[in-house]
């Protein structure tokens, strides 16, 4: 088993409670409050720019051609989303400029930006990976539910092959960068455990 797959089946006990949550439930069944959708868009909008910013520090400490190119199409996957939050944002008037973070966003973008700083690309990567294999994880189990038409937009796209396919491309990095140390694990679990703390705190 690869190590990107073995920290998955590690965690996967918290991506079961994230997709288990009231937050998420809501997302396919449509039962979520607008003004608790609106919320996370704000929030996630102001992570997912932390976000791009972590992987041009991976990008800066990578070495190798096909890094460049893997790090390169993962921020432009970044900035995919956030236009997908744009959309939202002027449809449902959320004012995304100047977002005052809350607690578990502020924790998170810290994490994420701290373990950035450090230099160490491999465990950069494990504090990263998470985010994007459970956003692929919750895209694909809430298609297969025929969700409700309210935010039917959002399951289609973390439930796109394209996703999936980013997801994949930031496994393969860690596979090639990290090792299997007792740090990379409190990351990845670490960041898993931010994940259910910034869904909970939308609700």
């Amino acid at each position: 088993m690869s190590l990107s797959a073995d920290l998955w089946a590690a965690n996967v006990d918290l991506a079961k409670r994230i997709l288990a949550h009231g937050f998420v439930r809501g997302l396919r069944d449509g039962s979520l409050p607008v003004h608790c959708f609106k919320g996370y868009v704000a929030q996630d909008a102001y992570f997912l720019e932390a976000f791009a910013r972590a992987y041009a520090f991976c990008l800066a400490n990578s070495t190798a051609r096909e890094d460049l190119y893997g790090f390169a199409g993962l921020i432009a996957g970044v900035l995919q989303e956030l236009k997908l939050h744009k959309s939202y944002a002027d449809r449902w008037q959320v004012e995304l400029a100047g977002v005052a973070p809350v607690e578990a966003t502020r924790a998170y973008v810290d994490f994420l930006l701290e373990t950035a700083r450090r230099g160490h690309l491999g465990e950069t990567i494990a504090a990263m990976t998470p985010c994007m294999r459970l956003y692929a994880y919750l895209g694909r189990s809430l298609a297969a539910t025929s969700p409700a038409p309210l935010y039917a937009e959002w399951v289609k796209t973390y439930a796109d092959p394209a996703f999936e396919a980013l997801a994949a491309e930031l496994e393969a990095l860690l596979d090639r960068h990290a090792e299997d140390s007792e740090t990379v694990r409190a990351h990845y679990r670490r960041a898993m455990e931010l994940e259910l703390g910034f869904f909970a705190a939308n609700v």
